[in-house]
């Protein structure tokens, strides 16, 4: 089965949510109070109704499993963040209603389903915050299967262009990717074992979100020696998938041990990792589970890799 229209349509929505999402960004003051979210709560929401809307349009008998929804955006209080978001939206789309927004959040509250869209309209909140990193995240999944995921990094560097890349990945088909900016698409590849330069790993820059010293010793005893590379976001999917690190690793940390990872915050990243050629499965080598909900309460920690490395990392987290 070919799903040409479903990465066209998903690159497209997601290249408009992720300039959305940049605009935003760009208006946060320098002196924004630390506890002030309002700028990535606009975003969030504006990200997630400009998907949303392309799916509905496209897709219309297609669940989508997003990360919002929009019952405290319709609160009188958030009255100033609902117009706020709502000139963002009409910045891209310039006849859109409050009320229509609102319904296009909603399209998110579907549930896991045969076929389904799952939807993190921004994956790395502390990361767009501090001008760091961030992606929006989308993928199908057919079956307990991702079938296409699309991956929009937009502090991602590119060289010898504006900062913004694009990750894509069919079932099949490979991995790609391409300047947010524009330009044509090139497939990439996971890293090889003698690139040295390389052979290194990703982790989250917030401690909460994994064992940050566990992780370390686990990319030592495979014979990584050089400090981790930390990054917000599924952005370290698209370092690893294009042959820039060859681990990353989030093991459940000891202050949360009873955590479970979100589908959004994996499907996106791991497909486009596989189809470069590399692996991801949890920390006990089996595959994650996006078939039974928004959860994957069967699964521990994340273990993504360049392939070659994945049964020894699995090894050593037996051992």
């Amino acid at each position: 089965m070919s799903y040409d229209r479903e990465k066209q349509v998903a690159m497209e929505a997601a290249i408009l949510a992720a300039k959305l999402c940049q605009q935003v960004r760009q208006d946060i003051p320098e002196a924004i109070e630390k506890h002030d979210k309002s700028p990535v709560t606009v975003a969030d929401y504006g990200s997630q109704a400009i998907i949303c809307k392309a799916l509905r349009e496209t897709f219309p008998n297609d669940p989508i499993v997003g990360e919002e929804d929009a019952t405290e955006l319709r609160k009188p209080e958030m009255a100033d963040t609902l117009n706020k978001m709502l000139g963002y939206v009409q910045n891209i789309i310039p006849d859109a209603t409050a009320d229509q927004v609102t319904d296009w959040i909603d399209r998110g509250n579907g549930s896991v389903s045969p076929r389904y869209w799952t939807l993190d309209p921004i994956d790395g909140t502390k990361g767009f915050l501090r001008q760091d990193q961030y992606a929006v995240a989308l993928a199908l999944i057919e079956d307990g299967d991702i079938k296409v995921g699309v991956l929009a990094c937009p502090a991602m560097p590119v060289e010898g262009s504006e900062p913004g890349m694009l990750y894509i990945a069919v079932r099949g088909e490979g991995a790609q990717m391409r300047p947010l900016a524009g330009g044509e698409l090139q497939t990439i590849h996971v890293v090889s074992p003698d690139d040295r330069e390389n052979m290194r790993f990703v982790e989250s820059v917030e401690a909460a979100h994994g064992d940050q010293s566990r992780q370390n010793a686990m990319a030592q005893a495979v014979g990584i020696t050089t400090p981790s590379v930390r990054v917000d976001s599924q952005a370290k999917y698209g370092i690893v998938a294009s042959g820039k690190a060859a681990l990353y690793l989030r093991l459940p940390s000891p202050k949360y041990p009873d955590y479970r990872e979100n589908i959004w915050d994996h499907a996106a990243g791991a497909i486009v990792v596989e189809e470069a050629g590399g692996k991801v499965t949890d920390m006990h080598g089996q595959p994650l589970n996006f078939a039974d909900g928004q959860k994957m309460m069967n699964n521990r920690g994340v273990v993504v890799s360049n392939g070659v490395l994945h049964e020894k990392i699995i090894d050593v987290l037996k051992s």
